[in-house]
């Protein structure tokens, strides 16, 4: 079937002002935020409004014999959302109407494109709360927080996307449009193939609607403990004394001295350029109980070697501190393109990790800069390559290889909230192996076995 024929059945199935030829729109929606992972301009993008949208352009690329690729805002760091040779595109960046919010069961039922800050603020005016919050929060989908199971900043005490997700409705690969889960507390009926498409990057189905578990808004009273360091090792130290002492703080972040000053040239916040570290760290326990956590966490940072530690309780300077750990990524962008690793190890092997991450820099000669959602083990090493800089990118590449392999070691795992999109694809074979490989291909076939779903992505061939 020719290009022409396959768009002007598109055409009859999607209002025509939903799809988009021109060669700007293609290669905008060619790839997301992954710039170092290859990819194809599609043959078209259709801007979905509607469920009838999607299934329409899923059944005739599969009759077409062409692949789709569903994206939300293209935030994403692995290539997950990158087109590939003979597809089409498909956005649910328009399909964003928050359906329901029940209150007394604690549930919201919010289209894909919803961005996660906005229905954090829409359930929030009932009282409710949504605690996954990536540091993308402000630009990400719900859709894509689930497509890749996205962690954020809260989750060392409150969880990841699929800890919220109660069911959800998918387009599958047959164009047919199913509803999984359920909005009950408890439920076991059947094998658990809504939290399946959680994390499976859009390769087994298109997610196009959400039911999302929801906690009360109040009773939690807000502290931040600030820990400066004079070496990546001693917050790293502070990191797994934490977590030895069995304090669970909502929040324990690690931003470096790259990122400190990437952040405040940028936009001036008043952050200090001389320490090597920070370590922000929250807590939202009410009363007595938050400032015995907040004041032990501080003489744990003190101890680990830290040389200032401060303390804050007003909402907008516990903010601003952590705006800083938001705008991080930005902020590195500017100084040239961001190779992102998203490595998770056990939290007592954090001090070693960042030990042998800046082996891998020094070794590679290149800038390696680091965030890290410190409380959970998951690091984000941040190799920074000038741009048109090939061999400074081909030693960033030989970094990231070895940052994986280093966390493979200690028993880490190679994404843990990016996904595997394409940059993983290596790490995730080595991890996983072959037996569980094969598990992974059974599952692909069962569910799209013309492979027109997001092909390459998410597990090796």
């Amino acid at each position: 079937m020719t290009a022409e024929t396959v768009l002007d059945r598109l055409a009859t199935a999607v209002p025509p002002a939903r799809i988009r030829t021109d060669a700007a729109t293609l290669e905008s929606y060619s790839h997301d935020d992954a710039e170092w992972a290859p990819c194809e301009p599609p043959l078209a993008v259709v801007l979905a409004e509607t469920v009838d949208d999607v299934a329409a352009v899923v059944r005739i690329a599969g009759e077409s014999g062409l692949r789709v690729v569903a994206r939300g805002s293209g935030t994403g760091l692995s290539g997950g959302a990158n087109a590939v040779a003979d597809c089409i595109v498909v956005s649910l960046e328009r399909m964003t109407a928050v359906l329901e919010i029940n209150e007394a069961e604690r549930y919201v039922v919010a289209q894909a494109g919803v961005l996660n800050d906005v229905l954090r603020a829409t359930v929030g005016e009932r009282g409710l709360w949504y605690p996954p919050d990536p540091a993308s929060s402000a630009i990400s989908t719900i859709g894509g927080n689930a497509a890749t199971n996205a962690g954020g900043i809260c989750c060392v005490k409150y969880g990841v996307t699929c800890d919220y997700v109660l069911g959800m409705t998918v387009v599958l690969a047959d164009g047919s449009v199913v509803r999984l889960g359920r909005t009950t507390a408890k439920g076991v009926v059947g094998y658990d193939l809504t939290h399946l498409m959680v994390g499976s990057e859009g390769t087994l189905g298109i997610i196009v609607e959400l039911t999302l578990r929801l906690l009360p808004l109040g009773g939690r009273e807000e502290r931040a403990v600030v820990g400066s360091f004079p070496s990546l090792e001693t917050a790293g130290v502070a990191v797994a004394a934490i977590t030895a002492a069995g304090i669970l703080p909502s929040a324990l972040e690690l931003i470096d001295r790259t990122c400190l000053r990437a952040v405040d040239d940028w936009q001036h916040l008043g952050l200090p350029h001389e320490v090597e570290a920070m370590l922000l760290a929250k807590v939202d326990d009410p009363g007595a109980a938050g400032e015995a956590a907040a004041g032990r966490l501080a003489e744990l940072m003190a101890g680990a070697g830290a040389v200032g530690v401060e303390r804050a309780t007003d909402p907008a300077e516990v903010d601003r501190l952590f705006r800083a750990r938001r705008l991080a990524y930005p902020a590195l962008e500017r100084l040239g393109p961001v190779l992102t690793e998203d490595v998770c190890v056990p939290r007592g092997a954090v001090p070693e990790m960042l030990t042998r991450i800046q082996a891998a820099a020094d070794d590679n000669d290149v800038t390696i800069a680091n965030l890290a959602h410190a409380g959970d083990g998951n690091l984000h090493p941040l190799i920074i390559a000038p741009e048109g800089d090939d061999a400074a990118k081909a030693r960033a590449k030989a970094a990231f290889d070895r940052i994986v392999e280093d966390c493979l070691a200690l028993g880490g795992t190679v994404t843990g909230e990016h996904g595997v999109g394409l940059l993983k694809l290596p790490g995730a074979g080595d991890e996983l192996g072959p037996r569980v490989l094969a598990m992974h291909r059974a599952i692909k076939d069962a569910l799209d076995p013309r492979g027109i779903l997001n092909p390459g992505k998410a597990f090796p061939a």
